[in-house]
């Protein structure tokens, strides 16, 4: 029996390449992102625990916000030489580093990375660790003087003499380019530029006394952990974190791991939406292979094999496809890993590929992937081999699944479905966006798994409509194309399924993000009301300079500032919630049309006084709080205050006031308790007889020396949010585009197989007058009719799951829902062209047939 299934193997190995691609591509993307996140997360480990000091002295951080507020955290300049004094301290310094500083040359272009990631100004003083060298010039000194990293100097063509303005909170100042200093460690993508210390405060920070961290070395002998005890019983205590280089690389780290997380999860979406459209595709290759071999099986069964031995059979050559496909999937994820690795670098993030990191669990999961998905898939197919009785060596073989009862699908179709149904009606009536949520994914599930149990049964009545004029059209050669459509259901149900798994998807999110876009025009039509808009490119805060440029530009008439803040705000229910709050001026009246709750008598000027705070209705009412309760609310570094909500808003979501609960109050009180803080945004009104193209003009001028502020009406804000929806949108386009390709395989496989199985009939038909050209058309309206009866499955499907979707979104405020005809019906026509090119090789192959060859196949 093994030697029969090696040579079987072997015999139909043409016939499983195209399964053996889709496990291919699973496991390539199972093994590339596994390969890239670990090479990342060790070239990080490495640089963290390289360059950080033994002990690091830090602001106690003890609110994190989305929404920066703009504000450094600093410590007295005056602590290094404390700790100097420590026993065991080899040396001490005063760090001064500050991110998402603004660098711009002469012609006013901004010298910092394009990629998103920031540009840091920082002190130059050497050590051990530091994470680069000086490689050309001299060190700064004193004011005026700056060195800046190789990457940077090279990709904006800047040299040594060159003369830059950097833009920190304090104010905007120029510097020389007096020395270029090269990473000897991975550079992490960032734009560095260097200051001497003894200015570097007074540049950064706005004054001398202050640091952003205190850097100690340790003496000889003196292990990190024991110099942070002393350093720490010698400073006593404060709003201070004390990190070991142990502790604050596992810090970095674990911000980092968001980053990793994200293209972690991004590729294991790709791979198993290849596992499970592969899964078909093996499916359906086993089921048509073994019903060709049904008399060789026949021929076993009657030569003494049990139906064990035939069982066994098949799944080892499902186990000797899957190691196949494992390995070259092995061996492509490496080259993904590789492609991504070089990826980044384009941005900024000099990984190298000589140190690529391929952990034991890389090959374990690759492995399990392949091996499991093919071993799964063609179980059933198996189990239906070891069932062919001995009796069938002396018959005709017989197509797998013609002429079936289907009522065993049609009885557990009908359950699955009813139980998804009733799930995706629960999410749609649901009043709470957890539990929303929760249906929603089970309905999901279940409904396609009942689409796929059900295929079948809705193969008859569907393509007779979907081909119902292929007669009219094609004459008889249209009418063979629909009826070998017909013939087997299981079959042509189980090949659109392949397309229906990934046109749902896309169906589903093409209507949640059509439904984003509507509801955001709306909501952006409903509430701002300014004439133009000033925001950083990057949505992070900009220095006070240009809201001061902004509101000394000519025609200007009113400029409304916005600014967050990280807020804990403790309710009365107990529950203590940390979110962000937007502080406004006194005039957002002005610029933006807020709508309060009619039950309560708040609004913009009790919101906005002097302990006062605004807060979304709904939130509020999940949370007892009422109009005039008190609410103690605590800002970084331990501040609080005890506020009043004097208005509950009615926005449909956060409206725009900011993250959680849409609290918002008054910018002197964000001022107040987070002091340093940087506008995050201005709202600028025109004045009267002042003409809108001509204030814009006014202000791109005003602004040019900023190139990281932009100006934006309202149009361009909406652009500005349906950009940032078609990301999510491209990635599910290119899932789209996987699944296709493997759609598409399992297509050309079906059509394959079936001109194989089949071919004494095309024999006949050729013998009796069908041409070539006719017989290549009749298999391309077969393959047309197969595509197009999955994308109507698929879109069908997707568009329930739109609306779903929608119904959750309603709950976060994002009540419009949007259904884009123009995509759905690009996609049916996409789908008839993609018929039409799995089509080509198998028309092509069968065309080519000898009649009296095909006549005499048996």
């Amino acid at each position: 029996m093994l030697k029969a299934t090696l040579r079987s193997f072997l015999a139909h190995k043409g016939r499983l390449a195209l399964s053996a691609l889709a496990v291919v591509l699973s496991v390539a993307f199972v093994a590339g992102s596994l390969i890239f996140s670990d090479t990342v997360a060790r070239t990080f480990d490495r640089l963290f625990a390289s360059t950080s000091a033994d002990v690091t002295i830090v602001p106690k951080e003890d609110l994190k916000s989305r929404a920066p507020s703009g504000a450094v955290r600093t410590v007295p300049a005056a602590l290094r030489d404390r700790v100097a004094k420590v026993d065991g301290v080899a040396a001490a310094h005063a760090d001064v580093s500050v991110p998402y500083v603004v660098v711009v040359d002469r012609h006013d272009r901004s010298v910092g990375p394009t990629s998103g990631a920031p540009t840091i100004a920082t002190s130059w003083y050497v050590t051990r660790r530091s994470p680069v060298k000086l490689t050309s010039g001299h060190a700064p000194r004193g004011a005026g003087e700056a060195l800046l990293d190789a990457d940077t100097a090279g990709k904006r063509h800047v040299r040594i003499g060159d003369t830059l303005r950097v833009q920190a909170r304090p104010g905007t100042f120029p510097v020389r380019v007096v020395g270029i200093a090269t990473f000897t460690t991975t550079n992490p993508g960032s734009a560095l530029v260097f200051l001497d210390p003894a200015v570097a405060g007074r540049e950064l920070l706005g004054s001398a006394d202050r640091a952003t961290g205190i850097s100690v070395d340790a003496a000889p002998g003196v292990t990190d952990r024991e110099l942070k005890r002393r350093v720490g019983e010698a400073i006593g205590p404060g709003p201070y974190d004390l990190k070991t280089a142990d502790e604050r690389a596992e810090s970095a780290a674990a911000d980092l791991g968001g980053f990793l997380d994200v293209v972690k999860w991004v590729m294991l979406g790709f791979a198993g939406i290849a596992v499970l459209v592969g899964v078909f595709l093996i499916v359906n290759t086993f089921s048509m292979l073994i019903a060709q071999r049904t008399r060789e099986l026949g021929l076993l069964r009657a030569l003494g094999a049990d139906r064990r031995q035939v069982r066994r059979s098949v799944l080892t050559e499902a186990v000797l496809l899957g190691v196949t496909g494992s390995t070259l999937g092995l061996a492509a994820g490496i080259g993904l890993a590789f492609g991504l690795i070089r990826l980044m670098g384009t941005f900024g993030m000099n990984l190298k590929a000589t140190e690529m990191v391929i952990g034991w669990g890389t090959p374990v999961a690759a492995y399990a992937v392949g091996v499991g998905v093919t071993f799964v898939a063609a179980y059933l197919p198996a189990r239906r081999a070891a069932g062919v009785s001995p009796m069938a060596a002396l018959a005709d073989a017989e197509v797998a699944g013609v002429g079936k009862p289907l009522k065993a699908r049609a009885i557990t179709g009908t359950l699955v479905g009813a139980v998804g149904a009733a799930a995706l009606a629960g999410c749609a009536a649901a009043s709470r966006t957890g539990s929303a949520a929760s249906l929603l994914g089970l309905g999901v599930v279940l409904t396609l798994v009942a689409t796929v149990i059900a295929g079948p049964l809705l193969v008859r009545p569907v393509i007779r409509v979907l081909g119902g004029a292929f007669p009219a059209l094609f004459g008889p050669v249209g009418r063979m194309s629909q009826r070998n459509a017909l013939r087997n259901p299981r079959r042509t149900g189980a090949t659109a399924a392949a397309l229906m798994v990934g046109l749902a998807l896309v169906g589903g999110m093409s209507v949640a993000s059509a439904s984003m876009s509507a509801s955001f025009d709306r909501q952006i039509d409903k509430t701002l009301g300014a004439d133009f808009t000033v925001q950083n490119a990057n949505f992070m805060p900009f220095t006070g300079e240009i809201t001061d440029r902004v509101r000394g530009t000519e025609g200007v008439r009113l400029v409304v500032r916005q600014r967050f803040a990280p807020v804990a705000v403790r309710l009365p229910d107990g529950r203590r919630v940390t979110t962000t709050a937007a502080g406004y001026d006194d005039r957002l009246d002005q610029v933006a049309h807020v709508t309060y709750v009619t039950y309560a008598a708040g609004n913009t000027a009790a919101a906005l006084a002097d302990g006062g705070l605004g807060m979304d209705a709904a939130f509020a009412r999940d949370h007892g709080v009422r109009l005039g309760s008190a609410v103690t609310v605590g800002f970084p570094g331990g501040r609080t205050a005890r506020m009043t909500v004097g208005a509950l808003t009615d926005q449909d979501g956060s409206g725009g006031f900011g993250s959680q609960g849409g609290l918002f109050l008054g910018i002197a009180a964000v001022e107040k308790y987070v002091p340093g803080g940087q506008d995050a945004a201005l709202y600028v009104d025109k004045a009267p007889g002042t003409g809108a193209d001509a204030l814009r003009a006014r202000l791109e001028r005003t602004l040019k020396p900023y190139p990281q502020v932009q100006v934006r009406d309202q149009a361009d804000y909406k652009k500005l949010v349906h950009d940032q929806i078609a990301v999510l949108l491209y990635l599910v386009y290119a899932l789209l585009g996987l699944a296709i390709v493997i759609a598409v395989l399992g297509v050309v496989n079906t059509l394959a197989l079936s001109v194989v199985e089949r071919t004494r009939e095309i024999g006949l038909l050729r013998a009796i007058g069908l041409g070539r050209r006719q017989l290549r058309r009749m298999i391309r309206l077969e393959s047309v009719v197969i595509a197009v009866f999955g994308a109507v499955l698929g879109l069908g499907l997707g568009l329930v799951w739109g609306v779903c979707v929608q119904r959750v979104l309603a709950l976060q405020g994002m009540t419009a829902l949007a259904i884009p005809w123009g995509t759905i019906v690009a996609v049916v026509v996409g789908s008839a062209v993609v018929g039409i090119v799995a089509a080509l090789l198998p028309a092509l192959r069968a065309s080519r047939m000898n009649v009296l060859a095909a006549i005499a196949h048996e």
